[in-house]
């Protein structure tokens, strides 16, 4: 988690992963502002502290932090590219601060970037803001890291519309992914979890490298992403987003957000809401193989959250609900058919949640803390697949009871508590029946050290008890080490344990004539993730280089060697375990040359083998599927004064990348001898124009304008119920060029 926001999420509602205290009458809260170029800016990542002492922290996202109160009567506040600034403070409890540039001229300022790196956090985390958020259409969670170089998104299938991310060279799966740090997309929701969670939903998401912080748990093997939302008492009033592209796919997105004012008193109440509908009811079959491209497809999606604050206590809670319906297959009757039977693909999603968040506020002790996060999820999903019926459903709960404090002084601190989660599965797949209950309590221990502002090590450890698995231990480090204020180095080291779900995480591979085997009752997956980080900072700018291992105890293994077969089975037993890795190195340049103009380049090598052979006893360490050795990321973005009108660009290189051997007279004996083939590499392009009024922002766009599509994506489109048919082997962009258009409109301002 992101300690830009730590003291700005606790002053919100709740303590968790890094984020435990507060601050009130004994504390100073405040903005820090850019407003050189007449309009105010928030400045993210300024450092305040007070004079003669270690007492110290960080603005946020939005500008805002919280201090305690210490005897020094001297604050100062300090950001690269600005001068300092030191305020005399005696009975102030908020501030408004504005820093200004260290060049004297007034029209030149140095200007927050899109993207920050957490700088006092020991884990390597990346946080997207609003700003980056912006840069391209950002419909939804899926879409929201195309100017990302971490993190990379491809569509699974050709016929559902499913995506999944990448991260350290693995797939999402293998990413703890949290909304506001409540588990978000696991379970069932790995399918089309990422298209749950609207664009315009979103203040900001921190991606974090390695395995987390096991306050959040066990599931994190090679990374965290965290969602933050917008908030009730942040957002604007009113805020309005329309989307429509070339493609026929339309979205309105409609933020409501109100502070409840007393008659007399200070507010302490505040609610808000999240709407959002989309719709594709388009025919689109640009390749003519009688198959949609894209699913039709109809979603409504909202929150209703609301927020108590006081000076005793924290606490929000909320209700989400989902409902959305999927069509794909075949457009028409197959003239060759013999009857009227055509291929269709449908599903039918409905999901509902419950949230809370509970923090109890220590006044004369902003260090201590104690919160409480309490979740419940009903999950349905119903699809059919040609004639094999898959229908899944997810029961799950989860608490997480968190206590922080020092030892001594705050060099020393800790974070204890207690989890728990529950989770009941029941999947049927044609004559495939999966079904099994989870219950895991645990609980855990994380102490930090700080040693001035130059080390900061964190070393925690975690016990659960899982009701299927027995004892499971998670022990995790991490270490940061400032060299100097521009260059710092990060270490990290951690264990992983998840219960993997097939059918959901490979639904993309049900699309196809394949039938499915399991080899093995399955194990649950566990790695070790092993990470060097090192970041230089000069100016507006930085270079970041990334060197991560994954190692997996046991991991389960999707083969699709076999053209008519999907076998899952474990790593473990006969084969070598030790043979199913992935290495990830990246290099990252971002550049701030100018005011208002924006460079970013980063080059990421993967290399993720997997030992295969079970099926025929055999052992064969190959080069995992569908994860492309290379990628190179250049995005350009520049913006006028007063932002009014921006331009980005970004051109994205995807390398060659293992397929399944899939050529009608492919019979397959022998992993020793089996023929590896290669997909092409491939080129996107995106781009987009905005323009911004003083209510109103306009955008236009496109993706994908060098038109590149995978050629013949599904394998005998023309007989799908026969038994080569495969729509489950995309490696590339289905359908080509597409136009969108879109506004965003704010009515009130800030609250």
């Amino acid at each position: 988690m992101n300690s830009f926001k730590i003291n700005r999420l606790i002053r919100v509602f709740f303590l968790m992963a890094g984020s435990l205290g507060t601050a009130f009458s004994q504390n100073v809260t405040g903005t820090v502002l850019d407003n050189s170029n007449a309009k105010e800016e928030a400045i993210i990542g300024a450092t305040v502290y007070w004079l003669g002492t270690k007492v110290a922290t960080q603005t946020d996202i939005e500008g805002k932090f919280t201090i305690p109160r210490t005897k020094s009567g001297r604050l100062i506040i300090s950001f690269v590219g600005y001068k300092s600034d030191t305020l005399t403070i005696t009975n102030e409890t908020e501030l408004k601060v504005y820093l200004k540039s260290e060049n004297q001229l007034q029209e030149v300022v140095v200007k927050s970037g899109s993207t920050a790196i957490d700088r006092m956090s020991p884990i390597q985390t990346e946080i997207i803001t609003s700003k980056a958020l912006a840069k391209a259409a950002c419909c939804n969670l899926s879409e929201s890291f195309e100017t990302n170089a971490s993190v990379s998104v491809s569509y699974t299938d050709a016929v559902t519309g499913s995506k999944q991310i990448q991260l350290l060279g693995l797939a999402g799966t293998y990413v703890q992914t949290n909304a506001e740090n409540i588990p978000a997309i696991r379970g069932l929701a790995t399918t089309f979890g990422l298209n749950y969670i609207p664009g315009t939903w979103v203040q900001s998401i921190d991606v974090g490298k390695g395995a987390g912080s096991v306050v959040s748990g066990y599931e994190s093997m090679t990374g965290q992403i965290n969602v933050e939302l917008q908030k009730p008492d942040l957002a604007e009033k009113v805020y309005l987003n329309t989307y429509v592209n070339s493609l026929g796919r339309g979205e309105v997105n409609l933020n409501l957000a109100k502070i409840l004012k007393p008659k007399t008193g200070k507010p302490k109440w505040s609610v808000g809401l999240l709407t959002h509908g989309s719709t594709l009811q388009t025919s689109i079959d640009n390749n003519h193989d009688n198959f949609y491209d894209l699913p039709k497809y109809t979603q409504l999606n909202f929150i209703n959250r609301w927020k108590y604050e006081s000076d005793k206590m924290m606490a929000q809670f909320g209700v989400k609900f989902l409902h959305e319906d999927r069509l794909g297959g075949q457009i028409t009757k197959n003239p060759l058919a013999l009857d009227n039977t055509i291929y269709k693909f449908t599903n039918t999603t409905n999901r509902v949640e419950l949230f809370s968040k509970t923090a109890k506020l220590y006044q004369n002790k902003p260090y201590r803390g104690l919160g409480l996060i309490l979740n419940g999820v009903i999950h349905d999903s119903r699809s059919e697949f040609g004639f094999r019926p898959y229908n899944g459903r997810q029961n799950s709960m989860y608490g997480n009871l968190i206590y922080q404090d020092i030892i001594g002084n705050t060099n020393h601190t800790y974070k204890t508590g207690v989890s728990i989660i529950y989770d009941n599965y029941h999947e049927t797949f044609a004559d495939t029946l999966l079904a099994r209950t989870e219950v895991a309590p645990g609980a855990f221990f994380e102490y930090t050290y700080k040693y001035l502002d130059k080390i900061t090590a964190v070393a925690g450890a975690r016990a659960d008890f899982h009701n299927l698995y027995g004892t499971i231990f998670t022990p995790r480090l991490h270490v940061l080490y400032n060299v100097n204020p521009d260059n710092a180095i990060r270490l990290s080291a951690g264990k992983g344990f998840r219960t993997p779900n097939p059918l959901a995480e490979y639904f993309g591979n049900l699309v196809s004539s394949r039938t499915v085997k399991f080899i093995d009752k399955i194990k649950p997956e566990i790695s070790w993730n092993y990470g060097l980080s090192y970041t230089r900072h000069f100016g507006k700018s930085s270079f970041i280089l990334d060197l991560y291992h994954t190692n997996f105890v046991n991991q389960l293994i999707a083969d699709t060697e076999h053209p008519q077969f999907l076998y899952f089975y474990n790593s473990d037993g006969s084969i070598n375990s030790k043979q199913n890795y992935a290495n990830s190195a990246q290099i990252e340049l971002n550049l701030v040359p100018i005011s208002r103009l924006e460079f970013k380049i980063a080059y990421r090598y993967t290399d993720v083998y997997q030992t295969l052979g079970k099926p025929n006893n055999q052992a064969v360490t190959v080069r995992k599927m569908f994860i492309p050795r290379d990628r190179v990321l250049f995005n350009v973005g520049y913006a006028l004064p007063y932002d009014k009108w921006k331009w980005d660009f970004t051109l994205q290189y995807n390398g060659t990348r293992r397929v399944p051997n899939l050529s009608p007279n492919y019979q397959h004996t022998s992993y020793e001898t089996m023929p590896i083939q290669y997909a092409p590499a491939f080129i996107n392009i995106n781009a987009q124009v905005s323009r911004s009024f003083r209510r109103w922002d306009i955008y236009l766009g496109g993706e994908n304008l060098n038109n590149f599509t995978q050629k013949d994506p599904i394998v005998t489109p023309d007989t799908p119920f026969g038994s080569r048919f495969d729509a489950g082997s995309a490696w590339g962009p289905v359908v080509g060029r597409m136009i969108y258009f879109g506004t965003r409109y704010k009515l009130g301002g800030r609250i």
